[in-house]
C-alpha cells in the first residue's frame, strides 16, 4: 500500500535535472570533513601518489625493477590480489542475514559491506593490472577486436565474474543511495534481485579465483580440492573483521547509529570461520607433511625452509601465531568484551589471513621451479610501494563512498526542494 501511494501521489522525476544536482550534492558531501578526514586523506593520496609514480617506473623500466623472474613469476601484485578478492567476497556476509534472514539490525548497515566489497574488487583488479608487463594489451581480452578464450581459459572466467561482482555492488549501491537522495523509497524490483544474484556472484569470484590455481598441474603446492574453501572461510573471516573495525570506527566519529546486534552478528561470524580456517589449514599440513613424497618440496620450504633458503618461514608462522592468537581472543569472553582488545584480535586475524592467503599461498607454488630450482624471492622496495599505493587509493575510494552512502541512508542527503517529513525516508522495503 506504500509502495501504491509512493508511486502515484509523487510527481515523475526528471532525471536529466536530478542526476547532475546529485552528483554535485554527492561531490560535496564527499569532501566536507573535519581536521581528522582532511588528514587522513591527505596521507592516503600521499601514499596514492607515490605508488602511482612507481608503478610509471615500473611501466617504463619494466617489470626488472620487481624482484620476480621466470622462476618465481607472480609475487607481492598477485598475493595481493588473492587476498582483496577475499575481501570482496566477505562483504556478502552482510548481504545474506538482511535480506535472506530479514536481520533488522543488518538491514541499517548492509551497505557498509556493499561499498567495502567495491572499493575490494577496485583494488583487486589494479594488482593485476600492476602486475601486467604490458597493461596497455588488455585490448586482447575485449570480444570482437581480440581473442578471451572464453569459456576455455579460466582466466576469462575471473576476468567476467570480478566485473559481473563489480558491476552488481554498484548497482545496487547506487540505486539506492540515489533513491534516498529523491526522497523515495527504493523498489524492491530494482534491486533485491540483483541483490540477491550479488550473493551467488561473491561466492563465485573467490572460487573461480581457487580454481586459477589449483587447475594448475605443474604447480603441486596449489592442487588441492580444498583451496576453494579455504578460500570462502578466509574470506568470510577477513570480511566481517574489517567491517566490524569500520562499524566502531563510525560508531565513535559518526553520529550514524549503528545497532549491537549487527556487530554481535559479525563477530559470530569471525568466530566460526576463524576456528574452520585454522582447521583446513592443519588439515593441508597433515596431507603435505604425513604423506610425503617429492611434493612437498613447497610445504617444507614455506613451513621449515629448504636447503638453506628459508625466507618464507618467518612469515608463514608469524601468520599462523597472529590467527591462533586472534581465535584465543574471540572465543573468550573476558578479552573479547573489552574494546581494544577486540580490535586488537580483529587486525591480528585480517593481517594473518593477508600473509597466509598471500606470500603464504602465492610464492611457494613456484619454489622449487618445475626445473627443482631454489630461486628465493623477496619483494622489492618498487612492489611494496606500488601495493600500499594501491590499498591507499582503495581506502580512500571507501571513505568517499561511505561519507556519501551513510550521509543518503540517514536522510542527511537529499534534494533541497523536498519538505523536512519527506526527507526523513523509511528503511528499504523488504
Amino acid at each position: 500500500m506504500s509502495m501504491h501511494m509512493e508511486q502515484t501521489v509523487q510527481p515523475p522525476v526528471d532525471h536529466s535535472v536530478s542526476y547532475p544536482k546529485f552528483l554535485w550534492r554527492a561531490l560535496r558531501a564527499a569532501t566536507d570533513g573535519g581536521p581528522l578526514f582532511y588528514g587522513s586523506m591527505t596521507i592516503l593520496t600521499i601514499v596514492a601518489l607515490l605508488g602511482a609514480n612507481a608503478w610509471a617506473k615500473q611501466v617504463v623500466h619494466g617489470m626488472a625493477v620487481t624482484d620476480m623472474t621466470d622462476h618465481v613469476s607472480w609475487g607481492l601484485y598477485v598475493a595481493n590480489f588473492t587476498f582483496l578478492v577475499g575481501l570482496a567476497a566477505g562483504g556478502v556476509m552482510m548481504v545474506i542475514p538482511a535480506y535472506l534472514y530479514r536481520d533488522d539490525d543488518m538491514h541499517d548497515v548492509v551497505i557498509v559491506g556493499e561499498l567495502l566489497a567495491v572499493a575490494a574488487i577496485i583494488m583487486a583488479m589494479l594488482s593485476i593490472v600492476v602486475d601486467m608487463g604490458r597493461p596497455d594489451r588488455l585490448w586482447h581480452l575485449i570480444p570482437g577486436i581480440g581473442r578471451m578464450h572464453w569459456p576455455i581459459s579460466m582466466l576469462t572466467w575471473d576476468v567476467i565474474v570480478l566485473n559481473g561482482y563489480l558491476l552488481l555492488n554498484l548497482h545496487v549501491c547506487g540505486y539506492l543511495i540515489y533513491t534516498r537522495w529523491l526522497g523515495r523509497t527504493p523498489n524492491p524490483s530494482w534491486y533485491v534481485p540483483f541483490v540477491f544474484m550479488s550473493i551467488f556472484w561473491a561466492f563465485s569470484i573467490h572460487t573461480v579465483t581457487a580454481f586459477l590455481y589449483c587447475g594448475l598441474g605443474g604447480r603441486p603446492f596449489w592442487n588441492s580440492a580444498l583451496l576453494a574453501p579455504r578460500f570462502l572461510a578466509s574470506a568470510f573471516v577477513t570480511g566481517p573483521a574489517f567491517i566490524v573495525i569500520t562499524l566502531k570506527a563510525l560508531r565513535a566519529r559518526s553520529a550514524f547509529q549503528i545497532p549491537e546486534g549487527a556487530i554481535e552478528r559479525l563477530l559470530s561470524i569471525v568466530r566460526i570461520t576463524a576456528l574452520i580456517n585454522l582447521f583446513m589449514a592443519a588439515s593441508e599440513v597433515f596431507v603435505e607433511f604425513y604423506t610425503g613424497g617429492s611434493h612437498t618440496a613447497s610445504a617444507r620450504y614455506l613451513y621449515f625452509g629448504l636447503h638453506g633458503h628459508e625466507e618464507l618461514v618467518p612469515w608463514i608462522w608469524t601468520a599462523l601465531g597472529l590467527n591462533a592468537a586472534a581465535a584465543v581472543v574471540l572465543l573468550s569472553k573476558p578479552l573479547y568484551r573489552r574494546p581494544g582488545v577486540l580490535v586488537a584480535a580483529l587486525v591480528m586475524t585480517f593481517v594473518g589471513v593477508w600473509i597466509e592467503k598471500g606470500m603464504g599461498l602465492i610464492v611457494p607454488a613456484f619454489i622449487p621451479s618445475t626445473l627443482h630450482e631454489i630461486v628465493p624471492y623477496v619483494p622489492s622496495a618498487t612492489e611494496w610501494i606500488v601495493t600500499a599505493g594501491i590499498w591507499a587509493f582503495g581506502m580512500m575510494i571507501y571513505i568517499v563512498a561511505l561519507k556519501i552512502g551513510l550521509q543518503a541512508m540517514s536522510g542527511r542527503l537529499v534534494r533541497s526542494d523536498l519538505p523536512p517529513a519527506v526527507g526523513a525516508v523509511p528503511q528499504e522495503a523488504e
